[in-house]
């Protein structure tokens, strides 16, 4: 890196700015940016208030690219854009993430209000604060860092902060893609912190498909002393399940060891409540199953064999049974190993937390997903206890800061001179 003295000087000045880091981080876990999808009203003033922040730095442009939905707060989801010009403009180095989080679940099971963060040994507890709270104040004070030193970057600095990333991203980033105002290039340095290890070795470069499906069983509702006179859609459902799990792990049964699981994943999840009372045979069942396919098979060739399980369901059972898909990704090419952006990264890693990082696939989804199937190499990057979606949340303070110099790190390099 040709600009240590200058990264070593913005690490200064990112050690002394730690407790501004923990009280955005608390002020932030305070909003509850649920999306509609999950029963929140959306991540409206959530962006107020990180707009209000950023607003107060000396920014080069400042947009909004807010995508319409009448369920959300304000009548539409957020999408904010913050760059800064550096010496050339032929690239933007950019960190994505998110602002919506998930439900809480069970407050019985947290030990704290989960939306009033508690710092404590050395970790912010809190819905939220890991995912995606860490990082986005980690870039949001990697970028104040090299503003408030006055530095110019030898490229373009960007933030993006998104909507609706935990369900399907439909008003979050594939809604930037498509717009007009669209501020991502294929030469862009992309780099999504929403997914890692506890060591921070982990690059993904690459995600299986997801498909979310619901399963709508209809039989016929009786007592549950006749059970001759209904049809139970619960008994039916559940042989579905079942019957579901062991087929598609049978046929679609191939390993790939750039993932970890090695091979497809088909859960049932969700169950939603069907009758009220014990002795009622129900007769409508829903619930919903999570897969996660190796980019080896197509979505359509899943489609097909759950298809053939529901006709024979259907007609052991007399029951009628709706698909709906829920979610469908499929998993577009991998970014190239070998990308400027895993190599950028590498280094950074390696300068920060003293770690040789390795290119990997995983299951989880990202909204990298949506930019590899535009052309855009991109990597998924983050330190992570992977807390996330659990009761009890927390993100480490050391996370928030070493992250935040490695994406400082990031914004620092000369891509043309790494490119050499």
């Amino acid at each position: 890196m040709k600009e240590k003295p200058l990264f070593r000087h913005v690490c200064g000045r990112l050690d002394s700015l730690i407790e501004e880091m923990i009280s955005l981080t608390v002020e932030l876990t305070a909003i509850p940016a649920i999306g509609p999808d999950n029963g929140g009203e959306g991540e409206w003033r959530k962006s107020i208030y990180l707009k209000e922040f950023l607003s107060r730095l000396p920014v080069s442009e400042m947009i909004e690219i807010n995508a319409p939905d009448p369920r959300a707060q304000a009548g539409f989801r957020p999408n904010l854009i913050v760059k800064k010009k550096g010496r050339t403009h032929d690239r933007t180095v950019w960190i994505i993430t998110h602002l919506d989080i998930v439900p809480p679940g069970p407050l019985s099971l947290w030990d704290y209000d989960p939306f009033s963060a508690q710092v404590k040994e050395g970790r912010i507890y809190g819905r939220g604060t890991e995912d995606n709270g860490q990082d986005l104040v980690a870039s949001v004070f990697a970028f104040k860092s090299c503003l408030d030193e006055g530095i110019e970057t030898p490229q373009d600095m960007g933030l993006a902060f998104v909507s609706d990333e935990e369900t399907s991203s439909k008003y979050g980033l594939a809604y930037i893609l498509d717009h007009p105002n669209n501020p991502f290039h294929p030469e862009d340095i992309i780099v999504v912190p929403d997914s890692g290890n506890p060591s921070g070795t982990l690059i993904e470069i690459a995600e299986k498909s997801i498909y979310w499906l619901k399963f709508r069983t209809i039989g016929k509702q009786c007592h549950a002393s006749i059970p001759d006179k209904g049809i139970n859609a619960c008994l039916a459902a559940s042989h579905l399940m079942v019957n579901m799990y062991q087929v598609l792990h049978k046929t679609f049964n191939l390993e790939n060891p750039l993932f970890t699981p090695r091979h497809s994943t088909f859960e049932p999840t969700k169950r939603e409540a069907n009758v009220e009372n014990v002795n009622t045979i129900p007769g409508e069942d829903i619930f919903y199953l999570d897969s996660r396919i190796l980019p080896d098979y197509r979505l359509e060739e899943v489609k097909e064999s759950i298809q053939h399980v529901v006709s024979h369901i259907e007609k052991e059972f007399s029951v009628t049974v709706n698909i709906e898909e829920v979610q469908r990704v499929e998993a577009p090419a991998p970014t190239d190993e070998n990308a400027l952006v895993v190599r950028a990264l590498k280094e950074a890693i390696g300068e920060v937390y003293g770690v040789e990082a390795q290119a990997r696939g995983i299951g989880a989804g990202t909204v990298a997903a949506y930019l590899r199937k535009k052309g855009y190499p991109v990597a998924v990057w983050c330190r992570s206890q992977n807390t996330a979606h659990q009761p009890n949340e927390y993100a480490l303070i050391d996370n928030i800061l070493g992250d935040a110099k490695v994406f400082a790190h990031l914004f620092l390099q000369d891509y043309n001179y790494l490119m050499k």
